[in-house]
């Protein structure tokens, strides 16, 4: 059974309703709720604070920067929550970009793969002396080509892919094997206004396509350097499900159907793209 959560980078939101925004997912059904970090808050803190507000909610940091944290500092972050509450701390981790890594936060990002390999050693021979949570933090990666799946699958629960298609999921799928966690990001937009929909679209996914990790995936799912330069209506539509809540939800199946464990949907906002999330798609939406 493929299980379903929610995505989102709260940074638009001041904090009471970040902690809302928490219940109103946890009240709507879903299993997990997904925090990305860019440049705001510290998603550590942030999921404890919407952990202490709810009851059963999986915690889950989408993805928490390796570069920007020494490995024990990840340890200490994802235990910590994890203890705090019951054992509902998922660690999602990754290389990020180096639009953020190197340009904007001024740290070296060199052989991601590497980096990372020799990263979840360092987090394995970690010292914690606190008291450690009832059992071990899970720890998905965002990989996106065959060799970081390859390595999640190898060292972590599975994979937390972003910005990608129900064929990417079924290459995961088949790269990493049948017992691997597949948690996928699926960008939705509740409009049936096309036009609308692919200039929302387009505008959330123009920072990724600077991004040499999205770029290089998207060619390996087929599509050309016009399609990601100009952001086409053909890469639009199929990173970002758009239309009624039936014609998404045949996109979220479509995930599942090709071996998805998770699918997280992302509430884009019709007019304001990632501004702040979509209350109605989040009811549509929501686990039956």
């Amino acid at each position: 059974m493929t299980t379903r959560g929610v995505w989102f980078s709260p940074e638009g939101l001041p904090g009471e309703e970040v902690i809302a925004f928490g219940k109103r997912v946890e009240e709507l059904g879903y299993t997990t709720l997904w925090v990305g970090e860019t440049m705001g808050r510290d998603p550590f803190a942030q999921l404890a604070a919407i952990g202490a507000t709810t009851t059963s909610l999986g915690l889950a940091s989408g993805i928490a920067n390796v570069y920007n944290r020494h490995p024990g500092v990840m340890v200490q972050g994802g235990n910590t929550v994890a203890e705090l509450t019951g054992g509902r701390m998922t660690l999602g981790l990754g290389v990020s970009s180096p639009v953020i890594v190197q340009k904007i936060r001024g740290l070296d990002y060199d052989k991601p793969l590497s980096f990372l390999s020799s990263y979840l050693d360092a987090m394995d021979e970690t010292r914690y002396t606190a008291v450690p949570p009832a059992e071990p933090v899970p720890v998905l990666l965002a990989a996106l080509g065959p060799k970081m799946l390859e390595l999640a699958a190898e060292r972590t629960a599975g994979a937390h892919p972003y910005n990608t298609t129900p064929e990417h999921t079924a290459m995961a799928r088949e790269v990493m094997g049948p017992d691997a966690q597949l948690a996928v990001e699926q960008k939705v937009l509740l409009t049936e206004d096309a036009e609308q929909a692919r200039a929302t679209g387009a505008s959330v996914l123009k920072f990724y396509s600077r991004a040499p990790g999205y770029v290089n995936a998207w060619k390996r799912m087929g599509f050309t350097d016009d399609d990601i330069n100009d952001l086409s209506p053909r890469l639009v539509d199929a990173i970002v499900a758009w239309g009624s809540a039936d014609a998404i939800e045949q996109r979220l199946q479509e995930h599942a159907d090709a071996g998805a464990t998770h699918v997280c949907i992302h509430p884009l906002d019709p007019e304001l793209g990632q501004g702040k999330p979509d209350d109605a798609a989040l009811a549509a939406l929501a686990p039956s």
